[in-house]
C-alpha cells in the first residue's frame, strides 16, 4: 500500500474565538484550529491529499508528483507525509532555484525538487502538462496545484462533521456559515458540498481573481452535481498573491496577543482581517454564530518579517 490512511486520523479542536470586536458586535465565532493537528502535516492540506492518496494508492501508484511555490504549504504537508508513511515524493516549483525554510524542508523530508520557471509554471494547465513528467516518472500519481479538483474536496468532507461533533460543548446547537481563506478553492468546495445548502461557506479570497478561484470552485460544485450550493467569494487578498502590507502584520501580532492564535499574513492573517472588516460593515446580524477554519499555512511564516 502507499499509505496507511487507517493509520492517522487526525482530530481539529473547535475553540471559541473571544476578541473584542466580536463581543462589541454581538457575534460569537468558533475556530478549527486544523493548525494543531500535526507539527508538519498541518492544516487543511492533509484533508485535501487524502482522496489524492487514495487514488494513488488503488492505481499501484509508488509515490505522488505536485507542484507549489518556494513557501507551498501543500509541498510542505506532501513531503512530510511522503517521509512519515514511506512513499516517494516530487515538487515542480514555480519561479527559479531558490532557499527558503520551505524548499530546505522539502529537501531535508526528501522531495526531489524541478525548478520551473514562471513561464513553465504558468503552463500547469495545459493539456500536455503532465505528459514529459508521467514519462520520467511513470510510478508517481500526479496531483494538481494545492491538491486541487473534485478529489482535494471531497477530502475537505469530514470537517462539516468535525464540528458538528463539537458544538455541544460549545454550547452551541447550531451555527450560520463558515468563514475561511481561499487559495485554490478546494477547501471552500468541499464544505459547499458537504452543506449542501444547509449553511452557507464564505471564502475570503486571498489571491487575485485572475488567479481563477471562482471558476475552480464552480467546475467543482458542477462535477460533484451539487444543486443548492451557498457561497460567497469576498476579496481579500490586499494587492495581489502573497502581498503583504504593515496594517496586515499589525493585525496579526495584535490579534495573536489578544487571542493566543497564531496567525500567518497570506491565508489565515487576511481572511480573519477581511471578516473583521465584513462585521464593521454589518454584513452579520447581532447574535450569528460562525465558523472560522485556521488553515494552518504557519510554517510559511518563516519567510516574512519576525513580526509574524
Amino acid at each position: 500500500m502507499l499509505l496507511p490512511l487507517s493509520t492517522w486520523l487526525p482530530q481539529a479542536p473547535l475553540e471559541r474565538l473571544n476578541l473584542d470586536w466580536l463581543t462589541d458586535a454581538g457575534i460569537e465565532v468558533a475556530i478549527l484550529r486544523l493548525d494543531l493537528i500535526d507539527p508538519l502535516i498541518s492544516g487543511n492540506k492533509w484533508f485535501k491529499l487524502v482522496e489524492h492518496l487514495k487514488t494513488a494508492d488503488r492505481v499501484g501508484a509508488e509515490g505522488i508528483i505536485s507542484l507549489g511555490g518556494a513557501h507551498s504549504n501543500h509541498l510542505h504537508a506532501l513531503a512530510a507525509a511522503g517521509k512519515r508513511f514511506g512513499f516517494s515524493t516530487v515538487g515542480l516549483l514555480r519561479g527559479h532555484p531558490q532557499e527558503t525554510p520551505t524548499v530546505k524542508d522539502l529537501q531535508a523530508f526528501g522531495m526531489e525538487l524541478h525548478w520551473l520557471g514562471y513561464a513553465g509554471y504558468r503552463a500547469r494547465h495545459a493539456a500536455a502538462f503532465w505528459q514529459p513528467w508521467h514519462t520520467r516518472y511513470p510510478t508517481l500519481h500526479p496531483v494538481p496545484e494545492g491538491g486541487g479538483g473534485l478529489p482535494g474536496a471531497l477530502g475537505c468532507l469530514p470537517l462539516r462533521a468535525a464540528v458538528c461533533a463539537q458544538l455541544q460543548g460549545l454550547g452551541w446547537s447550531d451555527y450560520d456559515g463558515w468563514w475561511l481563506a481561499c487559495g485554490t478553492g478546494t477547501t471552500l468546495a468541499g464544505l459547499v458540498l458537504a452543506e449542501a445548502g444547509d449553511h452557507p461557506v464564505y471564502g475570503a479570497l486571498a489571491v487575485p481573481d485572475d488567479h481563477g478561484v471562482a471558476q475552480q470552485v464552480e467546475r467543482i460544485v458542477q462535477e460533484a452535481g451539487v444543486v443548492d450550493a451557498v457561497y460567497e467569494l469576498i476579496a481579500a487578498s490586499r494587492g495581489g498573491f502573497a502581498k503583504v502590507d504593515p496594517l496586515l502584520l499589525d493585525f496579526i501580532e495584535k490579534t495573536g496577543q489578544a487571542s493566543g492564535i497564531p496567525l500567518e499574513p497570506l491565508y489565515t492573517g487576511k481572511a480573519l482581517m477581511a471578516f473583521e472588516q465584513q462585521v464593521a460593515a454589518g454584513k452579520f446580524a447581532r447574535g450569528s454564530r460562525l465558523i472560522f477554519v485556521h488553515t494552518g499555512g504557519l510554517q510559511g511564516r518563516r519567510g516574512f518579517s519576525p513580526q509574524v
